[in-house]
Protein backbone atom coordinates (compact mmCIF):
# COMPACT_ATOMS: atom_id res chain seq x y z
CA UNK A 1 0.00 0.00 0.00
CA UNK A 2 1.29 3.28 -1.02
CA UNK A 3 1.99 6.04 1.50
CA UNK A 4 1.93 9.83 1.10
CA UNK A 5 4.10 12.30 3.50
CA UNK A 6 2.78 15.45 4.64
CA UNK A 7 4.25 18.39 5.66
CA UNK A 8 5.39 18.54 9.36
CA UNK A 9 4.00 21.36 11.56
CA UNK A 10 7.63 22.71 11.94
CA UNK A 11 7.36 22.86 8.02
CA UNK A 12 4.40 24.31 7.60
CA UNK A 13 5.39 27.05 10.25
CA UNK A 14 8.58 27.43 7.85
CA UNK A 15 6.59 28.33 4.90
CA UNK A 16 4.09 30.63 6.50
CA UNK A 17 6.89 32.83 7.97
CA UNK A 18 8.18 32.63 4.44
CA UNK A 19 5.14 33.70 3.05
CA UNK A 20 4.91 36.32 6.09
CA UNK A 21 8.13 37.94 5.41
CA UNK A 22 7.21 38.08 1.62
CA UNK A 23 3.97 39.87 2.22
CA UNK A 24 5.96 42.28 4.96
CA UNK A 25 8.31 43.46 2.58
CA UNK A 26 5.40 43.97 0.22
CA UNK A 27 3.20 46.01 1.98
CA UNK A 28 5.95 48.13 3.13
CA UNK A 29 6.91 48.66 -0.62
CA UNK A 30 3.58 49.62 -1.96
CA UNK A 31 3.31 51.84 1.54
CA UNK A 32 6.32 53.51 0.39
CA UNK A 33 5.43 54.31 -2.76
CA UNK A 34 1.87 55.29 -2.04
CA UNK A 35 4.19 58.13 0.34
CA UNK A 36 6.60 59.53 -1.78
CA UNK A 37 3.34 59.91 -4.85
CA UNK A 38 1.73 61.58 -1.87
CA UNK A 39 4.58 63.80 -1.29
CA UNK A 40 4.98 64.03 -5.25
CA UNK A 41 1.74 65.73 -5.91
CA UNK A 42 1.63 67.96 -2.76
CA UNK A 43 4.98 69.56 -4.40
CA UNK A 44 3.08 69.76 -7.32
CA UNK A 45 0.28 71.46 -5.47
CA UNK A 46 2.92 73.63 -3.77
CA UNK A 47 4.73 75.15 -7.60
CA UNK A 48 0.97 75.12 -9.18
CA UNK A 49 0.43 77.52 -5.73
CA UNK A 50 3.33 79.37 -6.03
CA UNK A 51 2.32 80.08 -10.09
CA UNK A 52 -0.74 81.25 -9.34
CA UNK A 53 0.44 83.47 -6.49
CA UNK A 54 2.91 85.25 -8.94
CA UNK A 55 -0.21 84.84 -11.66
CA UNK A 56 -2.61 87.31 -9.62
CA UNK A 57 0.72 89.81 -8.65
CA UNK A 58 0.90 89.96 -12.22
CA UNK A 59 -2.97 90.83 -13.06
CA UNK A 60 -3.77 92.97 -10.27
CA UNK A 61 -0.37 94.47 -9.25
CA UNK A 62 -0.10 92.93 -5.86
CA UNK A 63 0.01 89.66 -3.50
CA UNK A 64 -3.24 88.79 -1.88
CA UNK A 65 -4.01 88.39 1.80
CA UNK A 66 -3.88 84.99 2.88
CA UNK A 67 -7.22 83.40 4.00
CA UNK A 68 -8.56 82.69 7.51
CA UNK A 69 -10.43 79.72 8.71
CA UNK A 70 -13.69 81.38 8.21
CA UNK A 71 -13.31 82.69 4.90
CA UNK A 72 -13.82 79.74 2.62
CA UNK A 73 -11.13 80.45 0.58
CA UNK A 74 -11.35 84.25 -0.09
CA UNK A 75 -8.51 86.50 1.19
CA UNK A 76 -9.97 87.92 4.72
CA UNK A 77 -9.28 91.42 4.41
CA UNK A 78 -10.05 93.89 1.59
CA UNK A 79 -6.27 95.52 0.65
CA UNK A 80 -8.19 97.98 -1.51
CA UNK A 81 -9.25 99.88 1.35
CA UNK A 82 -6.90 99.20 4.52
CA UNK A 83 -4.01 97.43 2.65
CA UNK A 84 -3.12 95.26 5.89
CA UNK A 85 -3.59 91.47 6.35
CA UNK A 86 -4.96 90.87 9.89
CA UNK A 87 -3.03 87.52 9.39
CA UNK A 88 -0.43 87.64 7.49
CA UNK A 89 1.49 84.90 9.19
CA UNK A 90 -1.09 82.29 10.33
CA UNK A 91 -3.42 82.08 7.12
CA UNK A 92 -4.57 79.81 4.40
CA UNK A 93 -3.76 80.03 0.64
CA UNK A 94 -6.52 82.05 -0.75
CA UNK A 95 -7.84 79.47 -3.64
CA UNK A 96 -10.99 81.15 -4.29
CA UNK A 97 -9.28 84.78 -4.84
CA UNK A 98 -6.93 83.42 -7.17
CA UNK A 99 -9.66 80.78 -8.46
CA UNK A 100 -6.76 78.43 -7.50
CA UNK A 101 -8.65 74.81 -8.04
CA UNK A 102 -6.98 71.58 -8.85
CA UNK A 103 -7.50 70.11 -5.31
CA UNK A 104 -9.60 72.04 -2.71
CA UNK A 105 -12.18 70.65 0.07
CA UNK A 106 -15.81 71.20 0.85
CA UNK A 107 -15.35 74.78 2.25
CA UNK A 108 -13.02 75.91 -1.18
CA UNK A 109 -9.57 75.93 0.81
CA UNK A 110 -6.54 73.99 -1.72
CA UNK A 111 -5.09 71.09 -0.09
CA UNK A 112 -2.38 68.94 -0.24
CA UNK A 113 -2.52 64.71 -1.28
CA UNK A 114 -3.71 64.46 2.59
CA UNK A 115 -6.25 66.85 2.66
CA UNK A 116 -4.84 69.10 4.94
CA UNK A 117 -5.62 73.01 3.60
CA UNK A 118 -2.38 74.34 2.26
CA UNK A 119 -0.85 77.08 4.34
CA UNK A 120 0.29 80.47 3.23
CA UNK A 121 1.84 83.60 4.81
CA UNK A 122 2.80 87.33 3.79
CA UNK A 123 5.79 89.79 3.85
CA UNK A 124 4.07 92.73 5.62
CA UNK A 125 6.15 94.70 7.83
CA UNK A 126 7.39 97.85 6.80
CA UNK A 127 9.79 97.47 3.80
CA UNK A 128 13.57 98.42 4.12
CA UNK A 129 16.21 99.91 1.57
CA UNK A 130 13.63 101.96 -0.10
CA UNK A 131 15.44 104.39 -2.55
CA UNK A 132 12.07 106.95 -2.28
CA UNK A 133 8.76 106.17 -0.06
CA UNK A 134 8.40 103.16 1.82
CA UNK A 135 4.69 103.24 2.97
CA UNK A 136 3.71 99.89 4.71
CA UNK A 137 2.45 97.44 3.48
CA UNK A 138 4.52 96.65 0.46
CA UNK A 139 3.90 93.62 -1.34
CA UNK A 140 0.01 93.55 -0.66
CA UNK A 141 -0.85 96.86 -2.17
CA UNK A 142 -0.67 98.09 -5.70
CA UNK A 143 -0.41 101.57 -4.58
CA UNK A 144 2.48 101.50 -2.76
CA UNK A 145 4.54 98.97 -4.17
CA UNK A 146 4.05 101.30 -6.92
CA UNK A 147 5.32 104.06 -5.23
CA UNK A 148 7.80 102.76 -3.28
CA UNK A 149 9.71 100.87 -5.82
CA UNK A 150 11.56 97.75 -6.23
CA UNK A 151 14.35 99.20 -4.39
CA UNK A 152 12.60 98.15 -1.65
CA UNK A 153 12.95 94.62 0.37
CA UNK A 154 11.10 92.60 3.13
CA UNK A 155 11.41 93.57 6.52
CA UNK A 156 13.95 91.53 8.88
CA UNK A 157 11.21 90.44 10.89
CA UNK A 158 9.26 88.72 7.94
CA UNK A 159 9.26 85.67 7.04
CA UNK A 160 12.99 84.13 8.03
CA UNK A 161 13.43 80.50 6.51
CA UNK A 162 15.03 78.94 9.68
CA UNK A 163 16.95 75.07 8.78
CA UNK A 164 15.59 74.26 13.08
CA UNK A 165 13.78 75.51 15.41
CA UNK A 166 15.98 74.08 18.40
CA UNK A 167 19.55 76.39 18.21
CA UNK A 168 20.75 78.36 20.99
CA UNK A 169 20.06 81.01 20.83
CA UNK A 170 16.25 80.20 19.75
CA UNK A 171 15.05 81.53 16.32
CA UNK A 172 12.58 84.32 16.95
CA UNK A 173 10.63 87.40 14.63
CA UNK A 174 14.06 88.92 13.28
CA UNK A 175 16.63 86.34 13.63
CA UNK A 176 17.34 82.36 12.83
CA UNK A 177 19.01 82.21 16.26
CA UNK A 178 22.61 82.33 14.76
CA UNK A 179 23.97 82.45 10.76
CA UNK A 180 24.56 78.92 10.50
CA UNK A 181 20.71 77.83 11.11
CA UNK A 182 19.50 80.80 8.13
CA UNK A 183 18.57 78.72 4.86
CA UNK A 184 17.97 82.32 3.01
CA UNK A 185 19.68 85.38 3.17
CA UNK A 186 18.28 87.52 6.14
CA UNK A 187 20.59 90.18 6.96
CA UNK A 188 20.55 93.02 6.65
CA UNK A 189 17.02 92.48 4.91
CA UNK A 190 14.58 90.01 4.05
CA UNK A 191 14.46 88.03 0.91
CA UNK A 192 11.37 86.72 1.09
CA UNK A 193 8.34 88.02 -0.15
CA UNK A 194 6.10 85.02 0.67
CA UNK A 195 5.91 81.03 1.80
CA UNK A 196 3.63 78.25 1.31
CA UNK A 197 3.50 74.91 2.84
CA UNK A 198 2.28 71.76 3.40
CA UNK A 199 1.87 70.72 7.34
CA UNK A 200 2.21 66.59 5.81
CA UNK A 201 0.74 63.46 6.53
CA UNK A 202 1.21 63.61 10.37
CA UNK A 203 -0.81 66.47 10.69
CA UNK A 204 -3.68 64.80 11.59
CA UNK A 205 -2.08 63.73 15.20
CA UNK A 206 -1.00 67.31 16.25
CA UNK A 207 -2.84 69.20 14.06
CA UNK A 208 -2.53 72.49 16.98
CA UNK A 209 0.84 73.96 18.36
CA UNK A 210 -0.11 72.81 21.99
CA UNK A 211 -0.68 69.27 20.36
CA UNK A 212 2.58 69.20 18.33
CA UNK A 213 4.52 70.78 20.98
CA UNK A 214 3.23 67.48 23.14
CA UNK A 215 4.74 64.94 20.29
CA UNK A 216 8.07 66.40 20.92
CA UNK A 217 7.31 67.67 17.54
CA UNK A 218 9.10 71.31 17.62
CA UNK A 219 10.04 72.47 14.53
CA UNK A 220 6.60 71.28 13.09
CA UNK A 221 5.39 73.62 15.74
CA UNK A 222 7.16 76.72 14.75
CA UNK A 223 5.55 76.42 11.09
CA UNK A 224 1.94 76.51 13.25
CA UNK A 225 2.94 79.50 15.57
CA UNK A 226 1.30 82.55 13.75
CA UNK A 227 4.78 84.27 13.74
CA UNK A 228 7.14 85.41 10.93
CA UNK A 229 9.85 82.54 11.82
CA UNK A 230 9.27 79.27 9.40
CA UNK A 231 11.48 75.87 9.39
CA UNK A 232 12.46 74.08 6.41
CA UNK A 233 14.50 70.89 5.97
CA UNK A 234 14.18 66.79 4.86
CA UNK A 235 12.16 64.73 6.64
CA UNK A 236 13.16 63.40 10.07
CA UNK A 237 11.72 60.67 12.17
CA UNK A 238 10.42 60.85 15.67
CA UNK A 239 13.26 61.19 18.15
CA UNK A 240 15.30 63.62 15.50
CA UNK A 241 16.69 66.96 16.87
CA UNK A 242 13.56 69.41 16.55
CA UNK A 243 11.57 66.49 16.27
CA UNK A 244 9.57 64.21 13.43
CA UNK A 245 9.01 66.67 10.51
CA UNK A 246 7.41 66.24 7.28
CA UNK A 247 6.05 69.38 6.65
CA UNK A 248 6.93 70.80 2.64
CA UNK A 249 7.68 73.92 2.21
CA UNK A 250 7.94 76.31 -0.53
CA UNK A 251 9.20 80.50 -0.87
CA UNK A 252 9.34 83.42 -3.54
CA UNK A 253 12.21 84.80 -3.18
CA UNK A 254 12.06 88.67 -3.73
CA UNK A 255 14.11 88.64 -6.75
CA UNK A 256 11.83 86.37 -8.21
CA UNK A 257 8.56 88.56 -7.34
CA UNK A 258 10.32 91.51 -8.98
CA UNK A 259 11.68 89.70 -12.00
CA UNK A 260 8.26 88.39 -13.18
CA UNK A 261 6.40 92.32 -12.25
CA UNK A 262 9.25 93.59 -14.33
CA UNK A 263 9.01 90.91 -17.34
CA UNK A 264 5.16 91.61 -17.24
CA UNK A 265 5.60 95.17 -17.42
CA UNK A 266 3.94 95.82 -14.12
CA UNK A 267 6.75 97.41 -12.82
CA UNK A 268 8.53 100.10 -12.63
Amino acid sequence: MQRFRGFSLVELAVVLAVVGLLLGSLMYTLQAQTEQRAREETQRRLEQAREALLGYALANGRLPCPASAASAGVESDNPSGSNICTNPYDGFLPSVTLGFGPAVDADGFAVDAWNNRIRYAVAAGNPLGCLGSSTAPHFTSKVNLKQNGMSCLPNTNDLLMCKSSTTSPAPAPGSCGSAGNIITNNAPTGAVVAVLFSPGKNFALAPTVVAALAAGRQDEAANLDGNSVFISHLPQPEGASGGEFDDMVLWIPVGLFYGRLVAAGVLP
